[in-house]
């Protein structure tokens, strides 16, 4: 899968970006990181309505590898044969295939805004960037983490500890025994015939 998704080049640096491809995703800024690290390639796994215009902004770099609609297996193939997983949108909500990447060790390289925030520890599991036109802090660290084995190992390392604490289990945990909790709290103040409702509800909390 790597030879393939480096068309050859398997010893070159390879990026991964998996998703849809519009025109939010500001992927054709990843051509400044591309120009900065000569080395580098890139893969662009998915499509969408941008994707004609995306193919033509990086018709003259032979390093872009456009990798279609993946699922499954072979997805995951795709995820484990990378070096680094970038993600240079500023519109992210919950950022599912960022989760994906780092479930599947790989290091993350996003912008610092929208959801990501909440995903990425940065020096971490990955590196937050302050999103600007230049891609100047974006390519910095993406060459930081490219450039060291040992660097890719730790954060892989730490993506997957991160990725094993979500499950039905963890989420319902912390619905059940921290947010719930704090919304029993704020209601406190609430009318008495609320409130008694309210603690009759805590009380099973408790009991239970």
């Amino acid at each position: 899968m790597r030879s393939k998704l480096s068309q050859g080049n398997s010893d070159a640096p390879l990026l991964l970006y998996v998703g849809r491809l519009g025109l939010e995703k500001s992927l054709d800024k990843l051509k400044k990181v591309l120009d900065r690290l000569p080395t580098a390639r890139l893969v662009l796994v998915g499509t969408g309505p941008y994707e004609v215009k995306l193919k033509a902004v990086f018709k003259d770099y032979p390093r872009v590898y456009f990798a279609g609609q993946m699922v499954g297996e072979e997805l995951s193939q795709a995820y484990a044969s990378c070096d680094v997983f970038v993600m240079p949108s500023e519109t992210e909500t919950l950022g599912f295939v960022v989760m994906e990447a780092m479930a599947s060790g790989l290091p993350v390289i996003g912008a610092r805004a929208g959801g990501l925030i909440d995903l990425i520890e940065h020096d971490k599991t990955g590196y937050l960037a302050t999103p600007d036109v230049e891609m100047i802090d974006f390519t910095k660290y993406v060459k930081e983490v490219v450039e060291s084995s040992e660097l890719r190992k730790r954060m892989s390392e730490e993506s997957l500890k991160w990725s094993q604490r979500w499950s039905w289990e963890t989420a319902t945990s912390k619905l059940r025994n921290i947010q719930y909790r704090k919304a029993l709290q704020i209601h406190k103040l609430a009318k008495d015939e609320k409130g008694r409702y309210i603690r009759d509800i805590e009380t099973a909390i408790m009991e239970s």
